[in-house]
């Protein structure tokens, strides 16, 4: 009896070894991926010389918006906004008095990011912005970013040119959005939010695109 027990045991480990062992690679969605959607609004658009003044952050994970965990603050900024700027976000240099510093705004940016992939509306101007800003206040930007307005182009088949981009209103009217607030930072940022999920579904349904490292792929 003790001979047969140890044939068994024996015999099974041999088999184990000579047996392949299956492993299942699975490329993980972009679902389960956490998103920081930014927004931001500045003193204009030369991204060397204008200030930021107010940001909208809004969270994405697995798959859903956290509204709860929204953020939205104004900036203080010395630089006087553009004609054009100030007819867009109606942000005088007054409202902005009593507003936290860059500094502060980019430690709670900064504290926001961690473990998230930026998703921004024409998102080489908030990542050109928001590189500077790290680095006058001593830290590195080393986020991933996912542009919504080049996914827009591919799933609405829009051509585009280089710091050009589909509109925001425009993007999300035409995926059957509802629009939030335009020109607040906020806002946008939640119109951004609801039209990033809408467009990494339809690319994945339509494309078969299913993994976040695609959608920071189509982004460059």
């Amino acid at each position: 009896m003790t001979k047969k027990l140890k044939w068994k045991r024996r015999s099974f480990a041999n088999s184990d070894l000579e047996m392949p062992i299956e492993r299942h690679h699975t490329t993980p969605t972009w679902r389960s991926s956490n998103y920081l959607v930014i927004d931001l609004e500045t003193t204009g658009l030369d991204t060397c010389k204008d200030h930021i003044i107010s940001y909208g952050a809004v969270p994405i994970r697995d798959g859903r918006i956290v509204a709860s965990d929204a953020a939205y603050s104004l900036v203080r900024s010395e630089r006087e906004s553009s004609e054009a700027a100030l007819r867009t976000h109606c942000l005088r240099k007054q409202d902005l008095a009593t507003a936290p510093s860059i500094d502060e705004c980019v430690d709670r940016l900064d504290e926001l990011l961690r473990g998230h992939i930026l998703v921004a509306h024409g998102a080489w101007i908030e990542h050109s912005f928001l590189r500077r800003a790290f680095k006058c206040s001593q830290r590195v930007f080393t986020s991933n970013v996912i542009d919504t307005a080049k996914l827009a182009s591919i799933v609405l088949d829009i051509p585009t040119r280089p710091n050009h981009s589909v509109a925001l209103e425009y993007a999300a009217s035409r995926m059957g959005l509802p629009v939030h607030t335009p020109h607040h930072a906020l806002g946008d940022a939640m119109t951004t939010a609801n039209l990033f999920l809408a467009l990494a579904t339809k690319l994945e349904r339509s494309d078969g695109i299913r993994a976040g490292s695609r959608l920071i792929t189509l982004s460059t």
